[in-house]
């Protein structure tokens, strides 16, 4: 069943092409579809084109649609080129005639843009609660391990004194800018874009305010064409969101990688959750961050992706958009496998409260030399001298005492304001 159907087939070749892997994609949309078409019913109830009796049949019809949506029943076979042909195909067989309605003052265009809105916004709560529990997590390590010392680096050389509460809560903080992009990418998806139709409107006086509330929507697309071109922004806005996100992820797993490794030796994981070498019985790989580096780079590229798929496209519907959609997906379900397992995996690690014993740490302590010197009344300039004259000729000894007491050091880790900026920018 096609719903732009003349009476004539379509070649088999050019129906495979046309069609992809939309039927499986279009799973994931199924249940918006339904709830927009609920909406949308309501609306051509008040307008006059639905009595009574039909909207209560149209209700009846889809409420059992969504159930078996929900009960992972419903399918879509190669003889429906979509989901809105089989969601309308199955509406016709429960109810009638009255089914036929439906489709009145919309078209598919508007169709796939409403549902696929209400899909982002679904998908990016999703992403904020799993962001939710893995920052919890890592608030957590950060108070228990704020005490443990461990190297900071710059240019890949050791540098100062860090701690694995400084580490643990930077990437903790990090995940805030992620959620003002997420949010971000949340206000544009909340944006009703039902009633453009195939972007011109319609002659019908529809209501779309009243399916922008009915959809929870917080306003709408009011210029038609404005919500036709929604499309392709609406999936680069999220991919921009994702890519942050996976962004704080790739690093962390870099971070993890490097500190797991015997050279470094700040980090370990329980041997259960490693796995080994076919020929070296004493390897124990860290293979679930190196997979998590590279999916999430993965995610990195989405964006460059998206735009260079659309970015000659002028204004108006046009069918390059489809492909946008199994990339998207993709990614959405990626992102959220590795932060479930990021977090999984970083509530069980095992910090080494020695990682500073070793001799080749003790130059990271003359940057605190050179403060003492200044604290006591000798020029920044004179004491960088002083202790860098010290550590050429072998004369320096480390202190090992550290005192960082401003606000975001490793004396003061100001994790209530974190987890405060945290709970201002979590929507």
């Amino acid at each position: 069943m096609k719903l732009w159907d003349k009476g004539y087939e379509t070649h088999q070749k050019i129906e495979k092409f046309t069609v992809g892997n939309d039927r499986i994609l279009d799973l994931k949309l199924a249940r918006y579809d339904v709830a927009a078409s609920l909406a949308h019913a309501k609306m051509l109830k008040k307008i006059g084109i639905l009595k009574k009796d039909e909207l209560k049949l149209i209700q009846k019809g889809l409420q059992e649609i969504e159930q078996t949506i929900s009960e992972g029943s419903f399918t879509i076979e190669k003889e429906f080129e979509d989901v809105h042909s089989k969601i309308e195909f199955e509406l016709i067989n429960l109810i009638g005639e009255s089914a036929k309605k439906i489709h009145t003052a919309r078209s598919r265009n508007d169709q796939i843009l409403v549902a696929l809105h209400l899909y982002v916004k679904n998908e990016i709560g999703e992403i904020k609660c799993l962001i939710k529990t893995f920052f919890k997590t890592l608030l957590i390590l950060s108070e228990k391990h704020k005490d443990a010392l461990m190297p900071g680096y710059t240019h890949f050389q050791v540098a100062m004194p860090s701690s694995f509460g400084l580490w643990f809560s930077a990437y903790a903080e990090s995940l805030i800018d992620d959620l003002m992009i997420l949010e971000a990418a949340f206000k544009i998806a909340d944006q009703n874009p039902l009633g453009s139709a195939a972007g011109y409107g319609s002659s019908f006086p529809i209501d779309r305010e009243m399916t922008t509330k009915l959809l929870g929507f917080e306003t709408m697309k009011f210029n038609v064409i404005a919500a036709q071109m929604s499309r392709g922004k609406l999936e680069k806005s999220l991919s921009f969101a994702l890519a942050s996100v996976a962004s704080t992820l790739s690093k962390f797993a870099m971070d993890i990688c490097l500190y797991n490794s015997q050279n470094f030796n700040f980090i370990n994981f329980p041997k259960e959750l490693t796995t080994g070498s076919s020929i070296m019985p004493h390897k124990q790989n860290p293979d679930v961050f190196e997979l998590i580096r590279a999916s999430c780079n993965k995610i990195q590229a989405l964006p460059n992706q998206l735009t260079m798929m659309t970015n000659n496209l002028p204004s108006g519907y046009h069918r390059d958009f489809q492909l946008l959609k199994e990339e998207m997906m993709n990614a959405v379900d990626s992102l959220k496998d590795n932060l479930e397992i990021f977090n999984f995996m970083i509530e069980q690690v095992i910090v080494n409260p020695n990682s500073l014993s070793g001799k080749i740490y003790n130059n990271i302590y003359s940057v605190e030399e050179v403060n003492k010197f200044v604290m006591n009344g000798m020029s920044f300039r004179e004491a960088y001298k002083t202790v860098a004259e010290n550590i050429k000729i072998g004369e320096y000894k480390p202190k090992r005492n550290i005192n960082h007491s401003h606000i975001g050091s490793i004396g003061n880790l100001g994790l209530p304001e974190i987890i405060n900026k945290f709970e201002t920018n979590y929507h």
